[in-house]
């Protein structure tokens, strides 16, 4: 009896497992810091918008292509219209760092991310203060 509620669990486990962890971050656009992705569109756009400047940019390299560029770590949106104002597209930006080419540095409560590519710069750094339940980070 033991061992069949031991592989039920084991089974509602596994299941947990294979779903995405968030529904949300599925329907981000990521793209890395100091890095561009191109976006193929399916008709002309007229008017980008992007929410938050200083995370992402947006580029129109001609009117079917938009060039995003990510500035700084965190999220922002991105609009695109058409020439009658019709929204083409309306996209969570999700901009992180490369986490094939960083480095980890804990020194007790602190942590900071390095970016090695080719030489190690640091990215950010968070820390846990003795009054908060969790990290903070700021970004250098």
């Amino acid at each position: 009896m033991v061992l069949r509620s031991f592989l039920v669990t084991l089974a509602a486990l596994c299941a947990l497992v294979a779903l995405p962890v968030n529904a949300a971050d599925e329907q981000l656009l990521r793209v890395f810091m100091n890095h561009a992705r191109v976006l193929k569109l399916d008709r002309p756009v007229a008017k980008v918008i992007v929410g938050n400047s200083e995370v992402a940019d947006a580029t129109v390299a001609d009117p079917m292509t938009i060039v995003l560029t990510g500035r700084a770590f965190g999220t922002t949106n991105l609009v695109l219209l058409d020439a009658d104002g019709n929204a083409i597209a309306d996209e969570r930006i999700l901009v992180s760092i490369d986490e094939g080419n960083t480095v980890r540095v804990y020194r007790q409560t602190a942590r900071s991310v390095l970016s090695c590519t080719p030489n190690c710069e640091q990215h950010a750094t968070f820390t846990n203060s003795a009054g908060a339940s969790g990290s903070t980070g700021t970004a250098p």
